[in-house]
């Protein structure tokens, strides 16, 4: 299998390009690879859905951050859906971006005669979008968190029926699609849509529904639960089929997208995989040697502090980091080491460092000395 290219490269823009540009880009490819003005070609074909993949990336500001980190294997992780994960149709790139397509005129599921028409199966049900906020203890372990949404869910009195008895449809006459005429760029198209009062069934219901007056689904409040996996980061989504609202034309509901959030932490650092923290170590410990207490996310480790140690040394503890998406993997936590300098002595206190005051002074203004020296040296 050939390897994916860049994204950038595919669309024909730089990296630091603005969502203007990038748009601009697409729909020029978009007019100049549309299946209406190559009928059969394979090779225009395959550049408009790879065009289109490219543009769902970039025109996104998590996805696009989460790729220009990593790269197309930071979209494989992590929960990310959409056109990225490939396999999408020519149905999904016309439903994602009909702001495009409309822009450009003429254009649309039906590809005005030469090109396939639209399924004539019911729509679905919208998707909803939700965001969680997660504490790196929540991302570190992987959650449950129940959350409550809006949503439209089958009428439960007609069983998402819309009611009883059917008729042929006016709007479509019973072909379940409607056509209309459009001048494009191309000349004048004929665009081949699903019928929007029956849904494609070319039917509509006699007897409606008191509760739902037909609409086959009603407005409801539900709680759920999202299990969240561990190794997620700020910017991935996870996609739960299924819990998104009940169609309104008897297709299947939509999804419920769920967008991951960090919160920030006061002790801890994130760096992909690992986490940086600052530790206070007694200036005797720095001195003397000895092991120091460290919190981390799963529980308390000890590290060792060499005798002499200076404050601003970077210590490594292997596996203390987070874990990654679906791997067994974990990160690693560095340690910066500071001086912790005590700030109410007591007298006893006070005395013995007066005390290692007299003893290291000579020792001291020797290297003060020479430090002097060496600068004066260099600028003489």
């Amino acid at each position: 299998m050939a390897a994916k290219r860049d994204y950038y490269e595919v669309l024909g823009v730089p990296k630091n390009a603005s969502a203007d540009e990038i748009k601009r880009a697409y729909k020029k490819l978009a007019i100049k690879y549309h299946p209406d003005k190559n009928p059969g070609d394979k090779e225009a074909e395959d550049k408009f859905k790879e065009a289109a993949e490219a543009y769902d990336v970039l025109s996104d500001e998590k996805k696009k951050a989460q790729y220009d980190r990593f790269g197309h294997e930071g979209l494989s992780a992590g929960g990310f859906g959409g056109f990225s994960s490939g396999g999408f149709s020519f149905e999904d790139i016309f439903s994602h971006f009909g702001d495009i397509f409309s822009d450009i005129g003429g254009f649309g599921g039906g590809f005005g005669g030469g090109g396939r028409p639209r399924s004539r199966g019911p729509a679905p049900g919208e998707d909803l979008q939700i965001g969680i906020a997660l504490t790196l203890k929540e991302i570190a372990e992987g959650t449950v968190k129940k959350v409550r949404i809006k949503r439209f869910k089958a009428c439960p009195d007609c069983n998402g029926k819309g009611g009883s008895g059917t008729k042929i449809c006016e709007s479509c006459n019973g072909k379940g699609q409607v056509r209309r005429r459009m001048q494009s760029i191309f000349g004048e198209m004929v665009n081949v849509a699903t019928c929007p009062d029956c849904g494609g069934s070319g039917e509509s219901i006699s007897n409606k529904c008191k509760i739902c007056s037909g609409q086959k689904r009603v407005k409801t409040e539900d709680t759920i639960e999202v299990k969240i996996p561990a190794g997620v980061a700020s910017g991935n989504y996870l996609k739960l089929r299924g819990e998104g609202n009940a169609s309104s034309q008897g297709g299947a509901a939509g999804s419920l997208i769920v967008h991951i959030e960090e919160k920030n932490d006061e002790f801890f650092v994130r760096d992909g995989q690992n986490l940086f923290c600052k530790v206070f170590v007694p200036v005797y410990r720095l001195a003397l040697g000895g092991e120091q207490r460290v919190p981390t996310l799963y529980g308390e480790v000890k590290v060792k502090i060499s005798a002499g140690l200076q404050p601003g040394t970077q210590l490594r503890v292997r596996g203390q980091g987070l874990p990654g998406y679906n791997s067994d993997y974990k990160g690693d936590l560095f340690v910066e080491v500071q001086a912790h300098i005590p700030e109410n002595l007591s007298g006893k206190e006070k005395s013995l460092y007066e005390e290692l005051r007299s003893l290291g002074q000579d020792r001291d203004e020797k290297r003060e000395r020479g430090l002097l020296d060496r600068i004066k040296e260099f600028f003489s």
